[in-house]
Parts: C-alpha cells; structure tokens; sequence
C-alpha cells in the first residue's frame, strides 16, 4: 500500500509536470493537503514527509485535530476551505490561518472583529461560484469586486484572492474554462486597483487544469489520503 509520503511525492510530481507544461516555477504553485475526516496521526505521517499546510472543511472536527496537533502548531499551517457560519467565526478567527470560504461580507467583518491582536491578520479568500451552480456556495462573479474591496479594507484580514470549485468536467479543455474565468476574474480585481495574488483552484481530479490557467495552491486530498470514508450528517 502506498504511503501518505509516496502519494505526496506523486502529487508534487503531477503538479511539477504541469507547472512545466505551463512554464510556470515549481515554486509558485503550493500543495494543500485536504486531510477533513482523516484524523490527527494522518496528518503528522504528511507532517514528517514535509507537508506543513492543511485544508479542514468542518469547524468542529478541524479544532479536535488542531488540539490533537498542538505540540507541532508552530509547524503548521491551518487553512478551512469550507463554508463558515456565524456562530463558528470567533473559534475560526483565534484558531486558522487561512480563510478560503467567505461568500458574505458579515462574515468577513466577524472575522476581522473577532481575530485576536497578538495573531498576524487572518489570510482570507472570497469564494466564487464560478460555475453559476444554484447548489453552491459563493459569490457571483458580477459581486466579487464590491465585496473585494469591503474586505480589504478590514483591519485584521488580509484579502490574498480568490477560490473556486468549478463544476467537474470530463476533459482538460472543459476543466480549464472555469479555472481561466477565475484568473481572468483575478486580473481584472488587479486591474481596478487591488493586489491579489491568490487563486485556491484545483483538486485531485482537475489540478493539471487549475495550474495551466494559473492557480497558486490547489486543493489535494483524495490523492494523497485515500477515498474519504462515508461521513456522518453533520448539522454544521
């Protein structure tokens, strides 16, 4: 059975690969390893191959496994990649680092308020429903640039760019059209004034796709952890 280290080395090779394809530096494309529902051991065998930033979708289940792991929390980097309510912005403000999802400038603005002043500002990312799907999370795109600059104006964030998750597509020329709305999407918020330099796009299926229209750090976590094991409903 492959490792969790020799999965990681594949994917880094795929991404190498595709970076090449795209004359694009290794360098500028980084490996987020989505470890939701594999448990805090899962995380420390990635942790001694060399991964250090992590993708959590549940609040709850990312905060046991951040106390599970913090006698190596100066090591790692904390990223929620999946929707936040409300009620959960105080504990996600004290204990990520990145922020992938927000889709409503309240959230932003609890955040903000409620990032404690001894932490660095909270990296954050406006989610896009780049696809136009009714069942997705996020802003359209026609709203990104108002809600863009609302969000770089909060004091203890810091607005880096944007995330998607495109619909998934059967071919790479299909899988990349999203993925170049989201850039060009970038560029045009860049031409109006803000810098950015994010784009979280990509996952196992399409991050070839995701790095030829530019993505900075794709979302991995099947292809380095394994199928994910049916999860109980969750009410968060």
């Amino acid at each position: 059975m492959a490792t969790i280290a020799s999965k990681i080395q594949e994917v880094s090779g795929r991404i190498a690969q595709a970076c090449d394809v795209a004359h694009r530096p290794v360098a500028s494309v980084t490996l987020l390893a989505v470890s939701k529902t594999f448990g805090a051991d899962s995380v420390r065998e990635a942790l001694a191959a060399g991964q250090t930033r992590f993708g959590e979708n549940y609040v709850q289940e990312a905060l046991d496994k951040i106390a599970a792991l913090a006698d190596v929390r100066a090591q790692l980097e904390w990223h929620l990649i999946g929707p936040l309510q409300g009620n959960k912005t105080r504990v996600v403000a004290e204990a990520f680092d990145w922020v992938h999802s927000i889709d409503r400038l309240k959230i932003a603005q609890r955040l903000s308020e409620q990032r404690p002043a001894r932490l660095a500002p909270l990296q954050v990312c406006l989610q896009v429903n780049i696809s136009g799907e009714a069942s997705k999370s996020g802003l359209a795109p026609a709203e990104v640039e108002a809600a863009a600059r609302a969000v770089a104006a909060l004091p203890q964030l810091r607005l880096r760019g944007l995330m998607a998750i495109p619909e998934p597509a059967g071919d790479l020329a299909a899988q990349r059209r999203p993925h170049r709305a989201l850039r060009e999407l970038l560029e045009r918020l860049n031409g109006a004034g803000l810098a950015l330099d994010t784009l979280s796009m990509g996952m196992t299926a399409d991050l070839e796709a995701a790095v030829l229209e530019g993505a900075t750090i794709v979302r991995v976590g099947t292809a380095i952890f394994g199928a994910r094991p049916p999860a109980a409903p969750r009410t968060e």
